[in-house]
């Protein structure tokens, strides 16, 4: 009897409280995993227990092969200096795709690997049971064996981001040992594997290997998979909630089953009998014009964190014979509609629950040997939401439940869809078995996530929309999953002949671009439409970040493993950002200038990034940083680093996302006040003073202003002659309070006499070439400053904390200043969130800086405290009573 496979319908979800009737058994530990190359035995003897698997590595799942290599210390760690280079198999150039390039012969990872677990199956719970083996990701092909008998082969398994529930009841022993061998085999250049583009470089196994979670799952003769609560609201009061539910079946057996269906939606009650035939599937579907229950009455909605609460309501859905339940599953759902359109510029606009959300968010990176870590990924969310984004883009690397759990719980909005710049885009070269794979990709992923309130929006392509005949096939599937929130044909501005215009852009830049360009350059990469992937470049990490994965963190020029971190293609230099370092600031006679140059710069144009697109919403409609974080320790393209650390760049940003700000705009002088919050903001006092470097008077001005909610208003305009005289620096102080007085923003810019002009018609895709740079070199002569800093360390409500104050004893500016928590010995310290870092201290000013520890951190940590033109200083806090 052939073993009945449920490949397209029923994804992976391991949390308890989503498999209520069913019993699972993780199999995560006590693994053993070996190359198949030295192994004789095939399938059928290595899956019996008298197989000998002495001398395999012992190891856990999920886990790639590689990853599990580095875990044993069979292999050092990739990811420090140069070993990624010295691995055997990392055979392709530097900075290619590997994703395109056949793997060498001799690479060790050409052969299949087995993955092999021995372990006893609980006892039947009542006869009648059924059992699966449910695997969450399998890159690329696997042949399954249990007991001897193979559960399926490489022609059934294949595919990076299928998930699989494989029906082995008749081979499973109930009570007693059993072996479970899984044989994979590495993606081709061929495959829709996982890939790494440009980003960073690939590991040489690519990633194959158990990558998903694996488990045992023991069930009724009918199973209930992946309910989806679909919301919709009559009118823009919100007062009524429409709900659909979806719910798909499984009759696990031979022979016809009647029962019946029930469950409860946010406490709304819905029942209806089914009959399935033989080993049918079956879509379950609840609507509210038949089961008026299913109109909620004032409901809570689940909101984006900062427009609302990310309230999160219960789904249950049952099948039961004769009063008897087979199986159950409950989920938790937000009551919340997305939806998008397109404005009269043509650009796509998102609405939750009826309001205008201007998307502002960055590119999430699993790491490269997609290795997981729970902490990680919380502390990861805390730094999103720190930041003020509202949203993660994933290109491909479809996360786990627990990403997307997090993401529902924080209110942090997901843009999801399928990664460009391999065969996932060879769509003229696909075989049938390529669509195959590919829809039933898609079918895994639709039906692991529609339920998730965080999603926003699916992008069937990337860099490319796909072609009419795959196009079609994706959306076939998207309609029979019902999948209830947008879908883009990519992530470009390109139009298909199936679903018209897209409504965003993919224009870049990718490299350092001064300020203004994100205000001047709107036909490129500047603040109009909805730009889903583009940043200002490098992002240069911290000395006690450098520390952790180079031998020589303060080498002068930077060594050759410097290099290894940058990125690939058009990015395995730092060109274009060093050659405009040495033009507007100064060449950098150490790596410590270096990193303290190139940290205002990440700062500068950040910021301007994020705020250009804020002024002109919604002519703009969203940004996306490209990118957000990394896959491993790298040199471009993060808010904050590999380690979790945060630099120059985060602290614009952050900047730039205050709830309510006040801004400098590059292109017509004027100051502008954003309300991003969703609640009008009456009374407002905005003031601004000029200086020079020497902190000469040149201007201020004074003026008030009413925000309407989610609103930009331009609050005055600076003279343009004051930029026409003799002065080549300007320096910029920005204070917006409120109507008792209290600050809400205070922001600083420091601004040449002449912008950065652009050689618009030499735009590449990596960035727009300065046709003259500006000159901010006196910022390189500033005197020194004479700074007092003292820091207290205490016990809050929200945890452990540093409180550091400073305060400019001198006539001059403190230009750039930052404070870092570090150990004694100088060792990196993070995530730390501060309340405000980077920052400038006019003469006379006083700040206080605020540190959030790890909750994790022990001893005494020490603060550095540094500028431009401010002596370094490392403080021991004085420990105060708790507050």
């Amino acid at each position: 009897m052939k073993t009945r496979i449920a490949f397209l319908l029923l994804p992976l979800v391991l949390s308890p409280h989503c498999l209520r009737a069913e019993t699972v058994m993780p199999l995560h530990d006590g693994w053993r995993l070996q190359s198949a190359c030295p192994v004789k035995a095939e399938g059928e003897t290595v899956s019996t227990p008298a197989f000998k698997d002495d001398g395999w590595l012992k190891t856990a799942v999920p886990s790639t092969v590689l990853a599990a290599q580095v875990a044993a210390g069979v292999v050092p760690d990739p990811y420090f200096g140069d070993n990624l280079r010295k691995l055997p198999g990392t055979s392709y150039p530097v900075g290619q795709n590997f994703s395109n390039l056949p793997m060498s012969a001799d690479s060790p990872y050409a052969c299949a690997w087995w993955y092999r677990k021995a372990f006893v199956a609980p006892a039947a719970a009542a006869a009648g049971e059924h059992y699966w083996l449910l695997f969450g990701g399998i890159n690329y092909r696997g042949e399954v064996w249990l007991n001897g008998h193979r559960i399926a082969d490489g022609s059934e398994v294949a595919g990076a981001y299928r998930t699989y529930r494989l029906d082995v009841t008749e081979f499973l022993a109930p009570g007693k040992e059993n072996v479970l061998a899984v044989k994979v085999t590495a993606p081709t250049e061929k495959d829709l594997g996982i890939n790494w583009v440009d980003w960073n470089p690939a590991p040489p196994d690519k990633d194959m290997g158990l990558w998903g979670a694996v488990a045992l799952v023991e069930s009724g003769a009918v199973t209930v998979e992946s309910p989806l609560v679909v919301t919709h609201f009559p009118d823009a009061t919100l007062d009524t909630a429409e709900l659909t539910v979806y719910a798909e079946l499984h009759n696990a057996t031979d022979k016809t089953v009647k029962g019946t269906v029930a469950g409860t939606a946010a406490g709304a009650p819905f029942e209806q009998a089914v009959e399935l035939g033989p080993h049918e599937d079956r879509t379950v579907v609840f609507a509210p014009e038949q089961f008026p229950a299913l109109r909620i009455h004032n409901p809570k909605p689940w909101w984006p964190f900062q427009m609302g609460n990310a309230h999160l309501e219960k789904v249950t859905v049952s099948f039961s014979v004769q009063g008897q339940e087979t199986g159950e599953k409950s989920a938790e759902f937000g009551i919340r509609e997305i939806t998008s359109e397109l404005t009269v510029h043509g650009s796509r606009l998102f609405r939750v629950n009826g309001k205008p959300i201007l998307i502002r968010g960055g590119g999430w990176s699993q790491d490269m040997m997609l290795r997981t870590n729970a902490k990680r990924l919380r502390d990861q969310f805390r730094l999103v939401r720190d930041l003020r984004l509202n949203t993660i883009r994933l290109e491909g690397k479809m996360e786990t439940d627990d990403f997307f759990r997090l993401a529902d719980e924080q209110g942090i909005l997901v843009m999801a869809g399928w990664c460009c710049c391999d065969h996932w885009e060879h769509w003229k070269s696909w075989t049938p078995e390529d669509l195959q794979i590919a829809t039933a990709s898609l079918r895994s992923q639709m039906l692991r996530l529609r339920n998730h309130p965080s999603l926003l929006v699916w992008l069937n392509g990337s860099d490319n929309p796909p072609t009419p005949e795959v196009e079609r096939a994706y959306l076939r599937v998207e309609a029979q999953t019902h999948w209830p929130n947008p879908i883009l044909s990519s992530a470009t501005g390109a139009t298909t002949t199936v679903t018209g215009e897209s409504g965003v852009k993919m224009t870049g830049p990718y490299d350092y671009v001064a300020p203004g360009y994100w205000y001047l350059g709107l036909r490129y990469g500047g603040a109009a439409g909805f730009n889903t992937e583009t940043s200002p470049g490098p992002a240069i990490p911290s000395l006690a970040s450098r520390r952790k994965f180079l031998p020589d963190p303060e080498a002068w020029p930077p060594s050759a493993d410097w290099s290894l971190h940058n990125g690939g293609g058009g990015f395995v230099n730092l060109k274009v950002f060093d050659e405009a370092m040495e033009a507007i600031y100064a060449r950098p006679a150490s790596a410590a200038q270096y990193e303290r140059i190139a940290q205002t710069m990440e700062y500068d144009s950040e910021r301007a990034m994020f705020e250009a697109y804020a002024k002109n919403k919604y002519d703009s409609t969203g940004v996306i940083q490209w990118m957000l974080n990394n896959a491993w320790p790298s040199m471009i393209w993060h808010l904050y680093d590999y380690y979790l650390d945060a630099g120059g760049g985060y602290f614009g940003a952050k900047k730039a996302c205050e709830p309510v700000h006040i801004q400098y705009s590059y292109d017509d002088q004027s100051i502008v006040a954003v309300n991003s919050t969703y609640a009008a903001v009456k009374g407002l006092h905005a003031t601004v003073e000029i200086h020079n470097p020497a902190w000469k008077k040149l201007y201020s001005a004074e003026g008030t202003v009413d925000l309407a909610a989610d609103s930009a208003e331009r609050v005055f305009a600076i003279p343009e002659s004051l930029f026409a005289g003799a002065e080549r620096t300007f320096l910029i102080d920005l204070t917006l309070k409120d109507a008792h007085g209290q600050i809400v923003s205070h922001n600083f810019y420091w601004v040449p006499g002449m912008l950065t002009t652009f050689d618009w018609q030499t735009t590449e895709y990596t960035h727009t070439p300065a046709a003259r740079q500006e000159d901010l070199t006196a910022l390189a002569n500033l005197p020194p400053a004479s700074v007092s800093a003292h820091a207290e360390a205490m016990t809050s409500a929200k945890g452990r904390e540093i409180r550091v104050r400073l305060e400019n004893h001198s006539q001059i500016l403190a230009f750039q200043v930052r404070a870092a928590v570090r150990t004694k010995a100088g060792d990196l310290i993070a995530p730390v969130l501060w309340s405000d870092n980077w920052i400038e201290l006019t003469p006379g000013e006083t700040t206080t800086l605020t540190a959030l520890l790890p909750d994790e951190t022990t001893g005494e940590p020490v603060v550095e405290v540094e500028g431009w033109n401010v002596a370094p200083v490392t403080l021991t806090p004085q420990l105060v009573a708790e507050k």
